[in-house]
């Protein structure tokens, strides 16, 4: 008997929590309560991670089980063949930027919208920062720094300079490598064929117009 009456108080008291009704303050309460919980067992993972102790709760990043791996690649860019040791997931911007130093790529949104990365493979424009560089082993690639150079100018780059197809600049080797593959495409002759065909690659400054004339001006001398 005189085991079980601590149980039925026990019961009882449950029964009557139960029964409360929440309040306002009660909720805020239990929610604050809740988050102080929480931000101990955060404050204890960040001390585990600076003393280097392991958390045995905590299961490996993908990208550290990846860390340190890379592939051995041969591209060909310009006309020179690189060998590459590099991560498989490098995309080919990156790679050009990073691994080869040819900065003409420029790096604008990395998702492919803005066309700044424009190059060319194969003949054919690709957005580089949506392509991955050791899929391209064996493939012809070309940058800005293969179409032209000071004294030899591209006729797409000398059109440029010579209607103003630029301003900031940021876009304009993304721009040329688009208007430089536009020539061997099957668009039409009229301005809108040429706005439909570099509708891929975006300038901030508005120098569109520009554009446009400088192509243009090109196509109608081919």
């Amino acid at each position: 008997m005189n085991n079980e009456a601590p149980k039925e108080k026990a019961g009882e008291e449950n029964s009557a929590l139960a029964l409360t009704p929440v309040t306002r303050r009660s909720f805020l309460a239990r929610v604050g309560a809740a988050g102080v919980a929480i931000g101990t067992g955060q404050l204890h993972t960040a001390a585990l991670a600076d003393t280097g102790a392991p958390n045995k709760n905590e299961a490996p990043a993908a990208d550290d089980a990846a860390s340190g791996a890379t592939v051995q690649v041969r591209l060909n860019v310009n006309g020179t063949a690189y060998n590459l040791n590099i991560d498989p997931r490098t995309t080919l911007l990156d790679c050009v930027r990073d691994h080869l130093r040819l900065t003409g790529t420029k790096k604008g949104c990395d998702h492919g919208q803005c066309g700044a990365c424009t190059v060319h493979v194969e003949g054919k424009r690709v957005n580089s920062c949506l392509s991955l560089a050791a899929t391209h082993e064996g493939e012809a690639i070309t940058t800005i720094e293969g179409i032209g150079a000071p004294g030899r100018l591209h006729p797409i780059q000398a059109a440029f300079v010579e209607h103003d197809g630029f301003q900031c600049g940021y876009c304009t080797s993304g721009q040329i490598m688009s208007a430089v593959a536009l020539l061997n495409e099957p668009y039409g002759h009229g301005d809108d064929d040429v706005k439909e065909a570099m509708s891929g690659n975006i300038c901030r400054c508005g120098a569109y117009s520009n554009i446009i004339a400088a192509i243009q001006h090109v196509r109608g001398n081919a």
